[in-house]
């Protein structure tokens, strides 16, 4: 969920990203959200220092991995 919130730019950085959540400033789908490795999915939608991201995918080849873990 770091990364997520890097690529969203909601936060400058992963050091930023983790206290964020641990302090429980971050919300998925409107519920607050300690955990760093929160899966996120399509649909899903992650709330952080006043933002919102809307998590959507797009379609890949089958052979695409991920970048965001």
């Amino acid at each position: 969920m770091c990364k997520l919130l890097k690529l969203g730019d909601l936060v400058n950085s992963g050091g930023q990203a983790k206290a964020l959540i641990v302090e429980g400033r971050v919300r998925v789908n409107g519920v607050v959200e300690t955990r760093k490795g929160k899966q996120i999915v399509s649909g899903d939608v992650v709330e952080c220092a006043g933002k919102k991201i809307s998590v959507t995918t797009s379609p890949r080849s089958p052979d695409t991995k991920s970048q965001v873990g």
